[in-house]
């Protein structure tokens, strides 16, 4: 079985995975990881771990309860299955190049755009020749709302809401608006400008605040949260089917 972790600035995601069939979830704290990595342990045979960020985790304290498995980190020396044409291709994101990586792997032949709403909102293109040309990066919803009551004076700090007004009648209202609307017309803007001359087109959003937006977006993608989790576990595959 294998193990894919994605490790985000507050949250662990684990899959456990038989070949590219998932057989359970996990989302946990960094504090209470230990005790999801034992229940994992006791539950299921573990032969191989992969991930593509290592920042946040310390790889020793998988070592403690999976004592014989195979820990391979993805990085920019892998073999993708695509051919980046990114001017400075060292400085493209491994979870970038995994998300798209995955939308080629799901998406064959096709035009494809992938959005994933973490710290940062990330757009990347990968056209249907397998080429992965570039995108955009832009401050994500909790940056957003963090910036502004940090560099204000006055403005409160909030929590995201769905289904913002457009026209805010007080300030918490306003800020709201400005913050997830601002988004929504941000990736339709996005998505319009793809659209444009390419057929064959797919639009995957995916990312821990792609939840606020599946809904008002639905006519326009193809909505997966733990794509990253699937993406990881299916380049794992290619790689050991490319050795």
């Amino acid at each position: 079985m294998i193990l894919a972790i994605d490790s985000g600035n507050t949250f662990v995601k684990i899959g456990v995975y038989q070949k590219n069939d998932r057989l359970a979830f996990f989302q946990t704290t960094y504090e209470e990881l230990p005790q999801t990595l034992n229940l994992i342990s006791e539950n299921f045979k573990i032969e191989n771990i992969v991930t593509s960020v290592v920042g946040h985790l310390d790889l020793t304290l998988f070592k403690s309860f999976f004592t014989s498995v195979d820990i391979v980190s993805i990085n920019h020396q892998v073999k993708f299955p695509f051919l980046n044409l990114y001017e400075t291709p060292q400085t493209l994101g491994i979870d970038r190049m995994v998300l798209s990586a995955g939308a080629v792997f799901n998406y064959p032949q096709q035009n494809r755009l992938v959005i994933d709403m973490g710290s940062c909102i990330t757009y990347d293109f990968i056209n249907e020749k397998d080429e992965y040309l570039g995108g955009a990066i832009s401050p994500g919803v909790d940056m957003r709302y963090a910036t502004l009551h940090e560099k204000t004076a006055k403005l409160p700090a909030l929590l995201p809401e769905s289904n913002s007004a457009i026209i805010g009648q007080n300030t918490n209202q306003a800020i709201h608006s400005g913050v997830m609307n601002g988004i929504l017309f941000e990736i339709k803007g996005f998505v319009n400008h793809f659209l444009k001359g390419n057929d064959n087109f797919i639009i995957i959003l995916t990312g821990g605040s792609a939840i606020f937006f599946a809904k008002p977006l639905k006519s326009l993608i193809f909505a997966e949260p733990n794509f990253l989790l699937n993406s990881l576990v299916q380049l794992f595959i290619y790689q050991k089917n490319n050795d």
